[in-house]
């Protein structure tokens, strides 16, 4: 019988042998801000190797920014330095399909057949395509909001269960929250590194960046001149102070600052950061227009780079698995987006009980049919023309320039980067 048994082995050892393992694909994926995506990308990948066994998912070095992901992904396209997968900022999609570096994703889509079926709307698709051409799936989308510390509302003679719903609100609030003293400033508005929030400014007011054929700049017409007017006013009655990104985050969940507008993205890092410190809030970011306004969409799109046919397919597998249900369940508890799939807004099983059980998140989502796409400028020169916005802007926050100066240098500068028809 012992030897009988030994013979099994055997067989079975010789067997295991004479079949050959099936390959297994690894894909490299790249992806930005790891301060926000790092644990959420962690829990995806692993979710999704449980799943799918053959393929496995290794990360390049993720970028710290949008600007420098895109950049990035610029220089190592056609290299094999190039990833497999990338997930890019919305506004930068069109760059790199100009030069032709993502792969269309159209085929995917209707050999797949069933998307809307997997919570992927027609508008949902819209958020990443580019002409026409699907670029990419939306990943993580945001808007932005306003957060503010209740306490000090309170202290100012403010009533937290009633925030301001105007500009002209915020900025007399937060002029007597910097009166209180003792080092507390009244606004934080997130100006710095892209021009997203100026856009939120922009087109709550009605405005547009370029004209509707892109032949020139728009920002610099009325709409344009009461948006910066407001940040102007925000820096000379509101108590906004000059500073970095980073500080002013640390500022507002130290318990120094009233009011912080930046994206949505950023809620569970606020929370997280401020603790019990203070009665942390939050509310619909006000729009110069509120009839006409909207509010740009942030966030990235996962991107398919790789020519390979086999990996494209795993490839593909991955990018509905992290833009679909799943991902977006783990995307949204674990920073603040708002969701990109229909079936994950909605269902109990991933976030319907989610937002009922946690009021702090639901800003950004009801704040979702105001949203349009974040501005994504024409040309190889998009990011040169963001921080051209974005060094104007400074200087009216550092009270360098007159708004109308600004406004004027950046419209002048950006047409000059304009593409030559």
């Amino acid at each position: 019988m012992k030897h009988f048994r030994q013979l099994l082995a055997a067989v079975a050892v010789s067997m295991t042998l004479a079949v050959p393992a099936r390959a297994e694909t690894v894909l490299t994926v790249h992806y930005p801000m790891p301060g926000f995506f790092k644990d959420v990308m962690d829990t995806i990948s692993k979710k999704f190797m449980e799943e799918n066994p053959d393929i496995k998912i290794a990360f390049a070095n993720p970028s710290a920014t949008y600007e420098e992901g895109i950049q990035t992904i610029m220089r190592q396209a056609g290299t094999a330095e190039m990833p497999d997968i990338t997930f890019i900022g919305l506004n930068r999609l069109r760059m790199l399909n100009e030069r032709d570096v993502p792969v269309d994703l159209g085929p995917f889509i209707a050999k797949d057949g069933n998307m809307a079926e997997q919570g992927f709307s027609e508008n949902i698709l819209k958020l990443a395509q580019v002409n026409g051409k699907q670029v990419g799936l939306a990943f993580a989308t945001s808007n932005p909001i306003m957060y503010y510390n209740a306490d000090l509302v309170r202290k100012a003679g403010g009533n937290p269960d009633a925030p301001p719903k105007t500009w002209d609100e915020v900025i007399e609030l937060g002029g007597k929250i910097k009166a209180l003293g003792d080092g507390v400033e009244g606004i934080d508005f997130r100006w710095q590194g892209d021009d997203w929030m100026f856009s939120a400014l922009l087109f709550g007011a009605g405005g547009r960046m370029l004209t509707e054929d892109e032949s020139k700049v728009a920002f610099n017409g009325e709409e344009g001149r009461k948006a910066i007017e407001v940040l102007d006013r925000m820096v000379k009655e509101g108590g906004l102070p000059v500073l970095t990104k980073q500080a002013g985050e640390q500022a507002f969940v130290a318990g120094k600052i009233g009011f912080a507008f930046q994206t949505t993205g950023a809620l569970r890092n606020t929370i997280k950061n401020v603790g019990d410190k203070f009665d942390l809030r939050t509310a619909a970011i006000p729009r110069i227009d509120p009839a006409n306004g909207k509010l740009p969409t942030g966030g990235n799109a996962v991107v398919i780079l790789t020519r390979d046919a086999d990996k494209q397919d795993a490839a593909w597998k991955f990018a509905k698995f992290a833009a679909g249900p799943y991902g977006a369940s783990v995307v949204v508890p674990g920073t603040g987006y708002v969701p990109n799939n229909e079936f994950a807004a909605k269902s109990p099983e991933y976030l319907a009980d989610f937002y009922k059980e946690n009021p702090l998140f639901r800003a950004g989502l009801e704040q979702m049919p105001v949203m349009i796409p974040w501005y994504a400028f024409p040309g190889t020169n998009g990011v040169k023309v963001t921080q051209t916005i974005v060094e104007n802007l400074s200087r009216v926050v550092e009270q360098a320039a007159t708004p109308e100066e600004a406004l004027d240098d950046a419209a002048a500068e950006v047409e000059s980067l304009l593409p030559r028809s």
